[in-house]
């Protein structure tokens, strides 16, 4: 066991996002997601994906032009093959994200 910290050891080049696996099991996969002034392109994933803004802003665009704007605490269940994307992240500082494929 080894002692970790969310908001440590943040890249110093973040000219794309950052994802970084925390724990992987075959059923669950949990990710630290670093971005700043970044959007994404479209994702329709197999699997339901919990997320959590722990630190930044960032806005969420789905494929029904429905947009979410998370603030720091913010989070949202996204199920398998609901089309998004992220939209908008700050690009003044970073947004750290908590992410649960499952």
């Amino acid at each position: 066991m080894t002692l970790q910290n969310i908001f440590s050891a943040i890249p110093r080049d973040l000219s794309g996002e950052v994802f970084e696996t925390l724990i992987e099991s075959n059923s669950i996969k949990i990710e630290r997601i670093v971005s700043k002034g970044q959007q994404s392109p479209w994702y329709d994933q197999a699997q339901h994906e919990w997320v959590m803004v722990l630190k930044g802003q960032a806005v969420l665009l789905f494929d029904d032009q429905t947009s979410v704007q998370l603030g720091e605490g913010d989070f949202i269940n996204i199920p398998s093959h609901k089309k998004h994307r992220v939209s908008w992240t700050d690009p003044d500082q970073e947004t750290i994200w908590l992410a649960i494929h499952y």
